[in-house]
């Protein structure tokens, strides 16, 4: 009986507590008849205003990825974009779909090589930016902007068709000609993008991709730093963040504690560093009409976000690795840290600062698996690597 009331009281206790601690939300679904999705009362919700983000680095107006599915490529060139006026004071325009072109190339290549065991899709990760900078150079969007034939919108949904099926019938028909496939593919590439260019002018001077890379942009792939945080892999060990968009399996991801991920992102950019960072944005608390994005506490109170609340959702899979953005400003307002978001996807261009979003610190937290930085904004935490 003494048991019973016990456990009746505590129930009780729990449950006014967490009334508390929520009183400042309205504790119901809702579900938005004229957007059609599944949301939450957010009408107690303080949110900063785009002026709040003193802290913040030069970046171009955001643009939108439209229907291609390469939000990782514009995010990261925002990023390197970014970077070079850190260093270099040069206000530099990157074509993004450059590096989408080329990543294509180097996605059938290695499927070809692996007999079809390896991921074609629309998605990859930031440091393939670097990867196809490193071999392929880079060119300013005056360039190339990868719309041809009239077209002002990317729309990659028929070549990318194309080009899985071509790869599909390769694997069943067992035709693994490298040099055949990749003539295939980049045929197909130039139908809807365009031949990349081979050299250009830029402010009256001709450059190759490489030139450019070396000479104008002055990008050093190599003095960038990518990291997760992730129970699969030791702490302050490097290992490969294992979702589909790693393609090639990279395993140059630092694996850091939750809470020195987070420190990292925050000291990078109150320090003037800009983030690209990804994760999983799927989410009810992500809500573009009113630019924020944030963890409603129906799906998990901000008390109990921790490592093991985060590696649960990903191995579950209710966190997934959908979306890459550029993280470029930060304020403290209303309790919380707030990330100012540059956004390529087509909901930040919904609300009032179109092309941004304000992720709140949980959504960071709880939402966000992997960032990429410049190794000079992380060099306390590198030390702890072997």
């Amino acid at each position: 009986m003494y048991y019973l009331k016990g456990l009746v009281l505590m129930l009780c206790m729990l449950s006014i507590l967490w009334s508390q601690n929520h009183a400042q939300y309205e504790e119901k679904f809702i579900w938005d008849s004229e957007r059609m999705i599944l949301t939450s009362d957010f009408s107690s919700v303080k949110v900063p205003r785009l002026t709040d983000f003193k802290t913040h680095v030069f970046h171009f107006d955001p643009i939108r990825q439209d229907t291609a599915g390469t939000c990782w490529a514009f995010a990261s060139s925002s990023f390197l974009e970014s970077e070079i006026y850190r260093m270099h004071k040069k206000k530099i325009k990157l074509s993004e779909l450059y590096t989408v072109y080329w990543e294509y190339i180097e996605k059938a290549r290695r499927f070809i090589r692996e007999r079809g065991d390896s991921e074609f899709g629309q998605g990859s990760e930031a440091n393939a930016t670097l990867l196809r900078i490193k071999t392929y150079g880079c060119v300013p969007a005056s360039a190339y902007d990868g719309l041809v034939n009239g077209r002002k919108k990317h729309n990659h949904d028929a070549m990318f068709e194309e080009m899985k099926n071509y790869l599909s019938y390769l694997k069943k028909n067992e035709y693994w000609n490298e040099d055949i496939a990749l003539k295939h593919i980049q045929a197909i590439l130039d139908e809807y993008l365009g031949r990349p260019p081979q050299n250009f002018d830029y402010k009256g001077k001709t450059y190759t991709p490489q030139t450019f890379r070396d000479e104008v942009c002055q990008i050093k792939p190599k003095d960038f730093v990518s990291f997760m945080s992730t129970l699969k892999t030791p702490f302050y060990e490097k290992g490969a963040f294992d979702v589909p968009d790693n393609w090639w399996h990279s395993d140059a991801y630092h694996n850091v504690p939750l809470d020195v991920f987070n420190k990292a992102i925050k000291q990078a950019i109150k320090n003037g560093y800009s983030v690209s960072i990804g994760g999983d944005v799927s989410e009810p608390g992500k809500y573009g009409w009113k630019d924020f994005a944030i963890v409603v506490p129906w799906d998990l109170p901000q008390e109990a976000i921790n490592q093991d609340a985060r590696e649960l959702r990903f191995y579950n899979k209710t966190t997934t690795d959908d979306h890459g953005v550029h993280l470029v400003g930060y304020t403290r307002k209303f309790g919380h840290d707030w990330f100012l978001i540059k956004d390529s996807g087509s909901s930040s261009f919904y609300g009032q600062y179109p092309g941004y979003y304000f992720f709140r610190d949980d959504f960071i937290q709880l939402k966000m698996l992997t960032f990429m930085v410049h190794k000079d904004a992380v060099q306390d935490i590198m030390a702890d690597f072997n």
